[in-house]
């Protein structure tokens, strides 16, 4: 009988025990995969998926694992709050979520609610893509962090993109009628007034979200309004309707966007949007300082559809490495070592402002572009277009003052 020496022996009893400490972490995506705006949620679930298996292979959160798990609410509060209870009975203690920030403030109200009621079961919210600013201001919670930059962060930098372009004197604001739409027409019309006070808004429309089918009557307004500009942070179906239907008009006008990169509206842009449709966001897969190529490719090949939502790298990265540094899963520990936290995301250098929990970034002007094998090297939907990157905005110039007062839970 061969004798084990005690050296091996120490050594398998310690593989052991670290593999028995090893879990995973289960994230429940909590988003639409189902009505108008699933296939946005269809794309950012497995970008999701995408990242954690990087995680997992790089071994970001040391031996444990990250998994993602969707859950559809079918871009419903109420159906959210639903999908919240089923994750929590089922053992989840982290949770991201995106689409909508009406859906977001309803999942942060329960989700500060389950805390306060059951210590030691506590849940954290990986804010995604929901950039209501109220989210890190007066509603600002511990238990929640925001990885997008807010749409006053946002409109902050495409303002100071625009205030230059003296070509720019008529413009129209248009957006779904919830609470972002709304922050986005309260910033548009108090930034240009800061810095362009001789610009005139000569429209100002909120329509229901995700249920106007036909933007043509819109699109008559900004074209009878002598608009030379259009300000709109529409996303998904409701983007895409309404470029659609700018272009069946031949409406000439420029468009700002905050979300003219998700799926569906490259498609709806095609060769019409050229030169004529801009952008702001935290990430550009086009241009000297973009990075993350490896994955967008891999992306394609693997589901044949595009990458484009960068928060998802920067909500596991820096899950996984307050992970690794708290030496916990706990969702407390885990919290409290994600403030104030660093990490080198596919954006550049980002921080996790401990004072909000707002991420801050770099953010990107961008426009829509024929593909040149330089500037523009990467295309969206098979268009043969893509996003020209124009300006790199620092952090420090798209940030903003918050009013949030945390209440942090004893260590």
């Amino acid at each position: 009988m061969k004798t084990i020496r005690p050296l091996t022996l120490a050594v398998s009893l310690a593989l052991l025990s670290v593999a028995a400490q090893a879990e995973t972490v289960k994230i429940a995506f909590i988003d639409p995969l189902s009505g108008p705006f699933a296939p946005v949620g269809q794309n950012q679930l497995k970008s999701f998926q995408t990242i954690a298996e990087l995680a997992n292979a790089q071994k970001w959160a040391g031996e444990h694992q990250i998994q993602v798990v969707g859950f559809d609410n079918k871009g419903s509060p109420q159906e959210s709050l639903t999908q919240l209870k089923a994750v929590i009975d089922q053992g989840y203690r982290y949770i991201t979520q995106g689409n909508g920030s009406g859906v977001g403030l309803a999942l942060l109200d329960a989700i500060n609610k389950h805390n306060e009621r059951n210590p030691g079961k506590e849940v954290v919210y990986l804010n995604y893509a929901a950039i209501d600013p109220d989210m890190t201001n007066s509603k600002c919670s511990f238990w929640h962090f925001r990885f997008d930059a807010n749409s006053d962060m946002k409109m902050e930098a495409l303002t100071s993109y625009m205030a230059p372009n003296k070509d720019i004197k008529n413009v129209y604001i248009i957006g779904q009628n919830y609470a972002f739409g709304q922050a986005v027409s309260r910033a548009a019309k108090e930034y240009l007034k800061r810095k362009r006070p001789d610009i005139k808004i000569v429209g100002d429309d909120l329509h229901p979200i995700a249920q106007v089918k036909d933007f043509s009557p819109y699109i008559a307004k900004i074209k009878a309004s002598g608009a030379d500009t259009v300000i709109t942070g529409n996303w998904g179906a409701d983007l895409a309707l309404l470029i659609r239907a700018a272009k069946d008009a031949d409406l000439k006008a420029n468009f700002y966007t905050y979300y003219a990169v998700t799926t569906g509206v490259p498609t709806a842009m095609g060769a019409a949007g050229a030169d004529r449709v801009k952008i702001v966001g935290n990430w550009l897969i086009n241009g000297d300082v973009a990075s993350g190529k490896e994955i967008v490719e891999g992306y394609k090949k693997k589901y044949n559809d595009d990458f484009y939502t960068a928060q998802t790298h920067s909500s596991i990265g820096l899950l996984s490495q307050a992970i690794k540094q708290s030496k916990s899963t706990d969702p407390k520990k885990v919290a409290f070592a994600m403030e104030g936290a660093k990490f080198q995301s596919l954006n550049g250098g980002v921080m996790m402002n401990k004072a909000d929990h707002q991420l801050q970034q770099p953010l990107y002007i961008g426009t829509w572009s024929k593909v040149d094998g330089k500037a523009v090297k990467f295309d969206q939907e098979n268009t043969g277009y893509g996003w020209k990157m124009d300006k790199k905005i620092d952090a420090y110039y798209a940030a903003q003052p918050t009013s949030c007062q945390m209440k942090r839970p004893a260590m």
